[in-house]
């Protein structure tokens, strides 16, 4: 079932309008015609069942007709802090890290970020990545669509937390998953840009209460990561 987000107000019972941007997809690629059943979902944890009435040049008219609460989130609560690693790496993190169950990104600018994010441009970037985040939903089937929140600095970030556990990737972590304790909370995860940490970055994370956790001996690109704490995490303690 094709599965759409409908970020505006979606009624139980009337029509919701999508827009040909939006809709490319459905028309250009899928060639859904007039009839055809899908899912809209609203990022909230509802869905709605719905059917194509019109398709014009400004995009789909749908009709919906059930409401459906259903929930496909993990158990585990995780929060992903990414130093912001170049192009379509950072883009691999966020897709595939929506798809393991992961409830908010968090953008890091570090010493050695390849890429430097300010202002109006770091703000098209986090758009760019909630839109990635919004496919990733509906390719997986999350109703909850988890928010990729404004960039800031490792500095700044490390200001603002507080409980919970909280695991900093690094290859010199004395630490494994297998020989940790399930959380009774939420899970914070550090993980680092292409180039990794630096000495004054992994102090000041480890003032912060964070634990250097290992993925095993191999050093892992920042990509690989991300993603492989995560399905590891989800074995462990999520819904795997």
């Amino acid at each position: 079932m094709t599965r759409l987000y409908f970020p505006g107000e979606i009624a139980a019972h009337g029509e919701c309008h999508v827009a040909a941007a939006q809709a490319h997809h459905v028309i250009h690629v899928l060639r859904l015609q007039v009839g055809a059943a899908l899912t809209l979902f609203d990022g909230r944890g509802v869905e709605y069942a719905a059917q194509i009435r019109r398709i014009d040049k400004t995009g789909l008219t749908l009709g919906v007709t059930a409401r459906r609460e259903v929930c496909r989130e993990s158990p585990l609560t995780a929060v992903l802090a990414q130093g912001i690693s170049s192009g379509e790496r950072m883009d691999y993190t966020v897709q595939k890290c929506v798809e393991l169950g992961v409830s908010a990104i968090q953008p890091l600018i570090t010493q050695r970020s390849v890429v430097r994010l300010s202002g109006e441009r770091a703000a098209r970037r986090v758009a760019h990545w909630q839109s990635i985040a919004a496919a990733a939903c509906e390719q997986c089937g999350r109703n909850l669509l988890p928010a990729v929140l404004p960039v800031l600095s490792l500095t700044q970030w490390l200001g603002t937390q507080g409980s919970g556990a909280r695991y900093l990737l690094s290859p010199h972590g004395g630490t494994r998953l297998g020989e940790t304790a399930r959380p009774a909370g939420a899970v914070t995860l550090l993980v680092g840009p292409e180039g990794g940490w630096n000495e004054s970055e992994t102090a000041a994370a480890d003032v912060a209460g964070f634990t250097p956790l290992a993925l095993g001996p191999r050093v892992l690109r920042t990509e690989t990561a991300a993603v492989a704490a995560l399905a590891a995490m989800q074995a462990l303690w999520g819904d795997f």
